[in-house]
This record gives structure tokens, C-alpha cells and sequence, in this order.
């Protein structure tokens, strides 16, 4: 039986009666102002309120590769080994959350919680067995590639904490509470300082230390998430008698999920033949390349921030019939994202050579960060559209259209403009570097075509059916 009040708060006393203890009555108390019934309320206040917590959470993620960074260099990267298709996976619980549905939203998030454990195993399996493999593709250079496999090797052995932890915030980002993940995220981040510090400089264990300190600060985040769900009074609880795989949910998950993971995937690994390319230029280059890297992955949190809150909203929003607030919340968030990431773009292309500087000091290496930064920072105004669209229509069920869209612009348009140039044109560093913008422009065009046709019909008919 759902229960609704003033805290919006749903409750599933019928499927587990036991006496509330005096951690859950805090956590209760703590639960009604957490999580945030999208469906009703000012509509640009709540995707800012939203996304803010959001934006902050991805800077203190970044921060566990950014010290590593800072600690021992700049030739490993792991932000394309991160959760895959984690927000996308949960926009059914989303959907049952603005329904109201309560018995819905439990036994999907069962079935999400019992396939992330299944896929903490595979994927530390065939990471760890793959990490030569990836860094041979890579053309990653024979002085760093031992230290490389060492952390690669490790961090895959510790891969579940990442895992459960961003399912996990997924599933508090699904029901409105974007905070708390943060919160989580905050402590472990330091955590993560400390203990680099520890093993590199005091126990001197190099780049061993540093996978060390990731895995072990992931794994804490990774606790505090699996504690929330499992002593919550809300519907959202983890209930280990009730883990199983319930056929209907599982179909829905993996049609909103799989799609997004899938595009995940293929792109990070497209992403490494564009490595390959610019590996050609020599170590100078990469690390030029490397910073820009760094800091265009700052610059696109307002927009990553705003996707993840569109999705939640449309898909609370749809799950309740309420197909103007969805159109509304939409384009409120693309005006939100454009406007932030013209702002940031300007600033980025004026201040680029001092951004490049926090990462190395060589003027070689600050010339070539430069060049990537200035000629590519305005695009992201581009990319900024591709993935608000495609948040909104994953929130409203479609994540077909958008893995298909993204895949031929990331990584068909990317690599066939990238073989061709490089052939038939010049191999120049600018000219790699613009295969960036060059997907995502096409990619842009492609997708407001889709999105304007498949917005145009009924509210929906873009809705995964179970």
C-alpha cells in the first residue's frame, strides 16, 4: 500500500514489518528532506537544486583520478572504466517513484541491485585478464606500460566498489536525493588524498599505492551506499531475502540500461584508437593531450550534471502522465546547460594556457593543451545538446535512439573522418584534435532531428512497455 504525505516520502510496510530502530527513525527523518518528488513545484529550481549536488559529486569523483594524477603522473587514465549506464538503468524507478508505484519500484530495484553483483564478477574477471590487451591498443609507451598494468590490474581486482556505489546513487538520484551521494563522495575523496599520500610517500609503494588507495576508498563509498538501501524504511530498501531477477524488470532495465552501457563501451574504446593517433606526435603531445583531457572533463560536469537531472525529472514526470511539465523541464534544462557551458567555454578559451598549467609546467606540453583547448572548448556547446536530448528521451524510455545516434557520431563519423584526413589531408595534431568536434557536430544534427520527430508524437509512445 503506498503511502503519500506532505514528504512525498513512499513506504513499503507491507513488505517488511519489523521494529523501527533508532538509526532508522533518523534516517526517516533525515529521508523526508532528501529525496524530491519532481512532479509538482517550481520546475527550474529543482533541476538546479538537483544538479548542483550532481556537478560537485563528479568533481570529488574526478578528484580520486586527478590526485593520482598529481601524485604519480599523468599516464594513466580510468574515467572511461567508470560506471556504465548506471543512471540510465534506473529510469524505471524513477518512473515507478513519480507513479507512485511501490511495488514496482522494489522489485526493479532488486533486480538492479542482483545484476550489478553480477556484474561486479564479470567485470573484474575480464578487466583484469584484459588490461595488456587495452594498453597494447592504447599504444601505451614501453616505459610506463609495466606501471600501468600494475594499477590497471589492481584497480579491475577493486572495480565492485565503483560499481555498487554508482548504482547505488543512481538509485538515490532516481527518487530524487542527490545529496547524500554527494555527501559519501566528499568523505571518501578525502579519504582518497589521504591514503595516496600514505602509500606513495610513507610507505613508498608507487603506483601500486595509488590503485591501493582508489580501491580501498571506493570500497568505503560503496558501504556507506549498500547501508543506506538496507536500513531505510522507504521503498527504495535492499532486502536480501528479496534479492532475485524478475524476468519483467530485468526486460525493462536492460532496454533502458544495455543501450547506454553498450554506447558506453564502444566509445570509450573508440576513444582509444583517437589515442593512438595522437600517441603518433610522441610523449610531448600526449601530455598535452592528457591536460586537455583533464580539463575538458571539468568543463563538461554542468553538462553531465544537467543530463542526469533531466533524466530523473522526465522520468518522474512520466511515470506520472505529465507530459507538459516533461516538455517544460526539457527545454529548461538545455537553456540551463547552454547558458553555463557558453559561459565556461569563454572562460576556458581566454585562461586555457593557466588551466593546462595545473597539470605541468613544460612549455611544450602547455602549447599543445593550449591548442586542443581553444580549438575545441566552443563545440561543447554542441556535445551540451546531444546529451540533454538524449538524457530526456532515456527519462521517457528511449534509449535505443540515443545509443544508435551517438555511436554513429562518436565513433563511426569520429573514426572515418579521422582515417581519411590523416591519409588523404595532413596528419597534424590540430587535425586529430578536431575529430572531437567533428562527431560531435554531426552527432548534434542528427539527434535534434530524431528528437523534434519523436517529441512530435504522442507523449507515450516512447515509453518502454514491461
Amino acid at each position: 500500500m503506498v503511502e503519500t504525505g506532505t514528504s512525498n516520502q513512499l513506504r513499503i510496510k507491507d513488505l517488511q514489518k519489523r521494529p523501527e530502530s533508532t538509526i532508522q527513525k533518523v534516517m526517516r527523518v533525515r529521508e523526508k528532506k532528501e529525496t524530491q518528488n519532481m512532479t509538482r513545484g517550481p520546475i527550474a529550481r529543482q533541476l538546479i537544486s538537483f544538479a548542483i549536488p550532481l556537478m560537485f559529486g563528479n568533481i570529488f569523483q574526478m578528484l580520486y583520478n586527478t590526485v593520482d594524477s598529481i601524485v604519480v603522473g599523468n599516464f594513466v587514465g580510468t574515467e572511461a572504466l567508470a560506471a556504465i549506464g548506471a543512471t540510465t538503468m534506473v529510469v524505471a524507478i524513477s518512473n515507478a517513484f513519480g507513479a507512485g508505484n511501490a511495488k514496482d519500484l522494489h522489485t526493479t530495484l532488486q533486480t538492479v541491485m542482483t545484476t550489478t553483483f553480477i556484474a561486479c564478477v564479470l567485470f573484474t574477471v575480464v578487466g583484469m585478464a584484459g588490461v595488456k590487451t587495452m594498453l597494447r591498443l592504447m599504444d601505451t609507451p614501453s616505459d610506463v606500460f609495466d606501471e600501468a598494468t600494475t594499477y590497471l590490474v589492481i584497480y579491475f581486482a577493486g572495480i565492485s566498489g565503483l560499481l555498487v556505489y554508482n548504482i547505488g546513487s543512481a538509485i538515490l538520484r532516481a527518487v530524487g536525493d542527490s545529496r547524500r551521494p554527494l555527501f559519501y563522495l566528499v568523505i571518501t575523496s578525502i579519504l582518497n588524498i589521504f591514503l595516496d599520500l600514505l602509500f606513495v610517500l610513507v610507505f613508498h609503494l608507487g603506483i601500486a599505492g595509488v590503485a591501493y588507495a582508489t580501491i580501498i576508498s571506493q570500497a568505503c563509498s560503496a558501504c556507506m551506499i549498500m547501508f543506506l538501501l538496507l536500513h531505510t524504511d522507504a521503498v527504495y530498501r535492499f532486502t536480501w531475502k528479496d534479492m532475485r531477477i524478475d524476468s519483467a524488470s530485468f526486460r525493462k532495465v536492460m532496454l533502458l540500461g544495455l543501450p547506454n552501457g553498450i554506447q558506453s563501451v564502444l566509445t570509450a574504446f573508440s576513444n582509444i584508437f583517437v589515442q593512438g593517433y595522437i600517441n603518433y606526435f610522441g610523449s610531448v603531445c600526449m601530455a598535452g593531450w592528457g591536460c586537455y583531457n583533464k580539463v575538458d572533463s571539468f568543463i563538461f560536469l554542468p553538462v553531465q550534471s544537467m543530463a542526469m537531472a533531466a533524466t530523473t525529472f522526465v522520468g518522474q514526470n512520466d511515470g506520472a502522465g505529465n507530459t507538459e511539465r516533461v516538455n517544460k523541464g526539457t527545454w529548461a534544462a538545455m537553456g540551463l546547460s547552454v547558458s553555463v557551458v557558453a559561459v565556461i567555454a569563454t572562460l576556458i578559451w581566454v585562461f586555457a594556457p593557466s588551466a593546462v598549467r595545473l597539470f605541468s609546467q613544460d612549455e611544450q606540453v602547455i602549447r599543445y593543451g593550449t591548442a586542443f583547448l581553444r580549438l575545441n572548448s566552443f563545440f561543447l556547446l554542441c556535445n551540451d545538446i546531444n546529451h540533454v536530448l538524449a538524457a530526456a528521451l532515456r527519462g521517457r524510455g528511449d534509449s535505443l535512439g540515443p545509443m544508435v545516434i551517438m555511436l554513429v557520431g562518436f565513433v563511426a563519423i569520429r573514426q572515418t573522418y579521422l582515417f581519411l584526413v590523416t591519409r588523404f589531408v595532413a596528419n597534424t595534431p590540430a587535425i586529430v584534435g578536431f575529430g572531437y568536434p567533428v562527431g560531435w557536430m554531426a552527432t548534434c544534427v542528427i539527434e535534434v532531428v530524431y528528437f523534434i520527430r519523436k517529441w512530435s508524437k504522442s507523449g507515450r509512445d516512447v515509453v518502454v512497455q514491461a
